[in-house]
């Protein structure tokens, strides 16, 4: 997991050049965008949820950079290991969920001027109300094919 300034996200390696100049783009709409075979973005918008709702999940092919483009959420994470699987992995959707609490997680609130890379090892519970104040968000998460 890394977490940083939005400002430094061309610093990482990790995420390809094109992703870099989509998210410089102004007004994204909500929708997927396939950037190569390798890299696609999701944008989406959507209410937060309480934590109470929230549940952990991990991919295994994808690694996600989400970005917070307005609103303000909290999202949660822990390495899989401390963890029981809920819903087994799906190959098709890349995903698996978790049935331990989120609550007591470490934290970070994404706010439109940071964002998270997570790698396979991370589960996360994203969406999460921040303050517990439900509110609207839009959100990209770029997917990088490991």
């Amino acid at each position: 997991m890394i977490f940083d300034k939005l400002e430094n996200l061309k610093l990482y390696d990790v995420i390809p050049h094109e992703a870099i100049e989509f998210m410089a783009s102004e007004d994204i709409a909500c929708g997927k965008y396939i950037l190569s075979d390798k890299v696609y973005i999701n944008v989406e918008e959507y209410n937060t949820k309480m934590i109470k709702d929230a549940r952990f999940e991990a991919h295994k092919d994808y690694i996600d950079v989400q970005i917070v483009l307005f609103g303000k959420e909290e999202l949660y994470y822990t390495n899989i290991t401390d963890l029981t699987v809920e819903v087994p992995y799906s190959k098709e959707r890349d995903i698996m969920f978790y049935s331990n609490s989120v609550e007591g997680a470490n934290r970070v609130v994404l706010d439109g001027t940071n964002f998270i890379i997570l790698y396979p090892q991370d589960a996360h519970a994203p969406q999460v109300a921040y303050e517990n104040n439900s509110g609207k968000v839009k959100k990209a998460v770029i997917k990088i094919r490991m």
